[in-house]
């Protein structure tokens, strides 16, 4: 199932825990200033329809270009110290700042980097925004959506939302088919921790997250 989710955890997933340092260098995206969750949700969709469709081998084979292009389509997106605090749950209060921006960056670059090549597979109408019904709230809300596979099925993607001080709404979890990205990491995250310390369980992620890339890499020259 994950395989035929890559891409899917890639859109969905990949960009939720991301390392604070990125949220404070990138301002919030002009285009989507104001605009309402469901809005921002579609420009993600076509802004990334834009970035890959016609540019899949150019990606394929540079794949630190193929990072920036989920970089750049969804940090400005995401509340990223709220979400990696999620994560953590109860050691985050235990845990220095620092350690948790390294453990946010690590964290992010270990899932994004594992399935960034799924996203070569997406394409304008992967993703349909469902219209949203209801009042919405003043500070969380839901933007439903529901994603095409490859075999025609479709899966059910909500994102979270929460209202930034700023104003603007930026998202923090993703539920697929119902499973929250947040609640089941949490529980993992707090296993690991429990067994062998935050500071470990970020070295681990960090060194997945390099071999993704290596292995990206190899793969690439070994097609050539």
């Amino acid at each position: 199932m994950l395989r035929q989710l890559s891409f899917t955890i890639a859109l969905s997933l990949g960009a939720v825990i991301a390392a604070p340092v990125f949220a404070q260098d990138a301002a919030p995206a002009a285009a989507t200033q104001g605009q309402s969750p469901q809005q921002i949700v579609q420009t993600i969709s076509d802004d990334l329809a834009k970035a890959i469709e016609g540019h899949q081998q150019e990606l394929k084979n540079d794949k630190e270009k193929l990072i920036a292009v989920i970089d750049d389509t969804f940090l400005p997106h995401f509340d990223i110290d709220y979400a990696s605090i999620l994560v953590l749950g109860q050691h985050a209060r235990e845990a220095s700042p620092q350690q948790r921006e390294r453990f946010a960056k690590a964290f992010y670059n270990s899932i994004t980097h594992r399935y960034a090549e799924g996203l070569l597979n997406y394409t304008r109408g992967r993703v349909k925004v469902m219209p949203f019904t209801g009042d919405l709230n003043k500070t969380r809300t839901v933007v439903r959506t529901q994603v095409m596979l490859d075999d025609g099925k479709s899966v059910s993607v909500d994102y979270a939302f929460r209202q930034s001080k700023s104003g603007d709404w930026k998202a923090y979890d993703v539920i697929i088919e119902g499973i929250s990205y947040i609640t089941n990491y949490r529980n993992q995250v707090d296993a690991e921790i429990k067994k062998e310390g935050l500071d470990k369980l970020t070295a681990d992620l960090e060194q997945k997250g390099a071999a993704a890339i290596d292995e990206m890499k190899q793969d690439t020259g070994a097609k050539k």
